[in-house]
């Protein structure tokens, strides 16, 4: 997929607004709050990769997404009342994911995050199709992508393996056409 910039803007000034979120490019002031969330783990319990250690290797993963929002807007910090409490957005070709703060969980926040980020992904940028990849045990994430119109496409046993523990995906598509009202 090519990327193209949304229309009428800088890339740099991409700012998603809804009634209870932002959702903008990272920035080095968000090192901490995420540390909070890439650090619990039970917010990493179903992500590919162990909770951050300490501070160092969340602040090199905002560094790197910081300079790849820069180049592609598409990979978004959610911000709630001024404070970073997850990210969420297209991180590889069209596939969609998304991390909250445990703190923040069932509020229907990133069902929000969600709504937002798709209408940008159709509508300004021209996406064909996202997709998704979750684990089958994480109910939440799985209820999520239904809610906003995806459609399970397929499943795999272990395809991650994270601290010697296997994990299951199950594999999701969503076209311009099948979104949720």
């Amino acid at each position: 997929m090519t990327f193209r910039p949304p229309s009428g803007g800088l890339l740099r000034m991409t700012v998603l607004k809804t009634d209870r979120l932002i959702l903008r490019g990272p920035s080095k002031d968000d090192v901490d709050a995420l540390f909070a969330v890439y650090g619990d783990p039970r917010v990493m319990r179903f992500w590919s990769e162990p909770p951050h250690a300490d501070r160092s290797v969340t602040r090199a993963m905002v560094m790197r997404h910081v300079q790849s929002f820069e180049r592609a807007p598409l990979y978004f910090v959610i911000e709630r009342n001024g404070c970073a409490i997850g990210r969420a957005g297209v991180h590889e070709r069209d596939e969609i994911g998304f991390i909250l703060g445990f703190d923040h969980w069932r509020e229907g926040l990133m069902t929000e995050a969600l709504q937002a980020l798709v209408a940008y992904y159709f509508e300004d940028l021209r996406f064909s199709q996202l997709t998704a990849d979750a684990d089958p045990c994480n109910e939440a994430s799985v209820a999520t992508l239904l809610k906003a119109g995806f459609v399970q496409t397929g499943e795999e046993k272990n395809t991650f393996c994270v601290n010697g523990d296997w994990s299951d995906s199950v594999y999701f598509t969503l076209k311009p056409d099948q979104r949720a009202a």
